[in-house]
């Protein structure tokens, strides 16, 4: 068996105990939120296990090992100080722990580790590339490093201006439309999924470079149909409703454009 295929099996073995380990965490802080923190802390530790593992150009992983690290170190402090520290549970916790009943403790725990499922999911993108030979230095490797850039950047501003919006007391029970939320309800959502196709453009011309689709397409997909989009909106109408229901009205879902005239 491939060394790789070695390393993210171990890995699957390691997230399996690592979010259970945060399952407990959730049981003293009674925040749930902390499982997003261990996805993307976890999918980074296994970016590195594999750069570190892989056969390809020793370049071309340390690369991988850098870019995957930022983003996963930068987007789980993130969440860590937004939705664990500073925050009371996320509403869409409450409202799936609600909905659960008497089996809510028991049906976290399977989200818990569904997971640890999705920390590897995330890191079959990084198998191509830790293995491929390519030297660094290729012109889609600069194109991949802008594409990180604008997408962490993007994020990280995006988070930002949310955060000023949150503090001003008279914003309250209003909805943020400044900066990129002006054209995008969800732009931290967008950045994250253009961070993904970093690694479609760093795994050019390795074999079976087609994995690194796995990235974008596998995220787009949870945002729209399994978490993020849709239940963010529903908690926001039902926190916000009216001045939510119009901000849909007029700006984009997911990618950015210029707001549309409110009928």
């Amino acid at each position: 068996m491939h060394a790789s295929i070695v390393i993210l099996l171990i890995g699957c073995a390691g997230a399996v105990l690592w979010m259970t380990l945060l399952y407990g965490v959730r049981r003293v802080t009674r925040n749930a939120g902390v499982v997003d923190v261990g996805w993307a802390l976890g999918v980074g530790a296994l970016a590195f296990a594999l750069a570190a593992t892989g056969e390809g150009s020793p370049a071309r992983r340390t690369m991988l090992a850098c870019l995957a690290g930022f983003w996963s170190a930068r987007l789980g402090l993130y969440l860590l100080l937004d939705r664990v520290v500073n925050a009371k549970e996320d509403g869409r916790y409450q409202a799936l722990l609600a909905s659960w009943g008497d089996r809510a403790e028991r049906k976290l725990l399977v989200l818990y580790l569904a997971q640890a499922g999705f920390v590897v999911l995330f890191c079959i993108p990084f198998l191509p590339i830790v293995n491929s030979p390519v030297p660094v230095g290729v012109v889609w490797d600069w194109v991949a490093l802008g594409v990180w850039v604008a997408a962490v950047a993007g994020e990280a501003i995006s988070d930002r201006q949310l955060a000023r919006w949150r503090a001003e007391p008279a914003n309250r029970g209003q909805t943020c439309r400044r900066g990129f939320w002006r054209y995008s309800r969800h732009p931290n959502y967008f950045f994250e999924w253009l961070h993904w196709w970093t690694y479609v453009f760093l795994g050019i011309g390795a074999s079976w470079a087609w994995l690194t689709l796995f990235g974008p397409v596998v995220m787009l997909f949870f945002l729209f149909r399994f978490t993020g989009i849709p239940y963010t909106e529903a908690q926001a109408l039902k926190s916000r409703g009216e001045d939510y229901a119009r901000y849909q009205q007029t700006t984009r879902r997911f990618f950015p454009w210029f707001p549309r005239h409110s009928s």
